[in-house]
């Protein structure tokens, strides 16, 4: 094989698609003398309910506050303990910690590298008291089953789904499963406000919870209070936060909204692509999807195992961006992580099967705004890596 030219500049990993359409918006947000929370983090919002087919979505600053104030407004604090997995972002962990319940975690299945369902059962203790099953990659976990055993044991179902906000199983979007959803919409999601976040659910108490909670507690919000008639007043009903989502965030999103679909297909061909590629290297590609499930494709994973490879991950990511081709890691499970590690007592061996794949994962470019020639060039550059 000929050898590869690199290109002149790097290919960014995680690529947003910003279009004109999205940059008139946020240009007419910040023309239109009201930036904060307002009428297009409303419109946003009626967007994703509509897509969502959820009663209820509340847009956020963050996943992580989404997370966070699920498990709040669940009643889930001090002394609780909540399932989840160790191979995800620190962002799930941490809100967990921050409410102050203790995470628990259980090992992941080698084939879809998601939660194990059928671990959950021995983690339940007397103080479980909610499950956070994380669709990694945009692979719905089998929602079935996690809802099944959370229901025989009272427990609170509270959906990362941070990297699926398009994905469906059996025929339902993640909005409509469990007790509430939290998405991402950070700068290297599917749809992008730069960042932020979302809980959906349909339980109008919970809704309206949260909705207090983001906003420092009042009961009248800053758009409510200048948008409207001023002899009302508001009054703060609980000791809030600031975490409520910018106009200027939302109108980022808007448009995007509208594509999601199209993007999804985009996404599809580049994955379909990959896989033809890759299939006779002696690397491990993403296994395939149930029939009934959706996959978001949210991230495209190899795994690079040093000895039937001859190179080990780190290698492969190194001389991939060589070719100035950027690669990420998703993720070192994090029961490898010191701060983890020395604070709840975890051992390497616990997660044996997170940790194997924690020292293969390798993510490759994925994105709707790649071009044709965007993906031959990371095909050609990891042939001539095996070549």
């Amino acid at each position: 094989m000929r050898r590869l030219d690199k290109r002149k500049k790097l290919l960014t990993f995680g690529r947003p698609v910003i279009q004109d359409e999205d940059i008139r918006e946020v240009i007419d947000t910040l023309k239109s003398g009201w930036i904060g929370p307002g009428p297009k983090v409303a419109q946003f919002e009626a967007g994703c309910r509509e897509y969502l087919g959820a009663k209820y979505v509340i847009a956020l600053e963050s996943c992580t506050a989404a997370l966070f104030l699920s498990m709040l407004v669940a009643g889930i604090g001090r002394g609780d303990e909540v399932i989840t997995t160790p191979m995800t972002y620190c962002a799930t962990v941490n809100a967990i910690i921050q409410t102050g319940a203790m995470p628990v975690f259980v090992d992941i299945d080698p084939d879809t590298m998601l939660m194990d369902p059928e671990r959950i059962e021995e983690a339940i203790t007397p103080r479980t008291r909610a499950v956070i099953p994380v669709h990694l990659y945009g692979r719905p976990c089998r929602m079935d089953r996690i809802l099944e055993i959370a229901g025989q044991h009272n427990l609170t179902v509270i959906q990362d789904a941070a990297h699926c906000f398009e994905g469906r199983y059996e025929g339902k979007k993640m909005g409509n499963f469990g007790h509430m959803t939290c998405f991402s919409f950070y700068a290297n999601k599917s749809v992008v406000t730069a960042k932020g976040g979302m809980v959906s659910t349909n339980r109008e108490n919970w809704a309206k919870e949260i909705q207090l909670l983001k906003d420092h507690g009042l009961t009248r919000n800053a758009w409510d209070r200048f948008s409207e008639d001023q002899g009302g007043h508001y009054e703060v009903k609980a000791p809030g936060f600031n975490y409520a989502m910018t106009d200027i965030h939302a109108s980022l999103g808007i448009h995007q909204l509208e594509r999601v679909e199209r993007q999804l297909r985009r996404r599809e061909d580049i994955w379909n692509e990959y896989d033809t590629a890759f299939a006779d290297l002696p690397v491990t590609l993403p296994g395939p999807c149930d029939r009934p499930t959706v996959h978001a494709r949210h991230l495209y994973t190899l795994l690079v195992d040093s000895q039937k490879c001859g190179i080990s991950r780190d290698e492969m990511k190194k001389r991939l961006f060589d070719f100035n081709v950027g690669t990420s890691i998703h993720y070192i499970s994090l029961h490898l992580h010191e701060y983890y590690r020395k604070r709840f007592q975890l051992k390497p061996e616990d997660y044996p099967v997170a940790k194997s794949i924690s020292e293969q994962t390798l993510s490759l470019p994925l994105s709707a705004g790649l071009s044709a020639e965007d993906v031959r060039y990371v095909i050609r550059a990891i042939e001539n890596i095996f070549s």
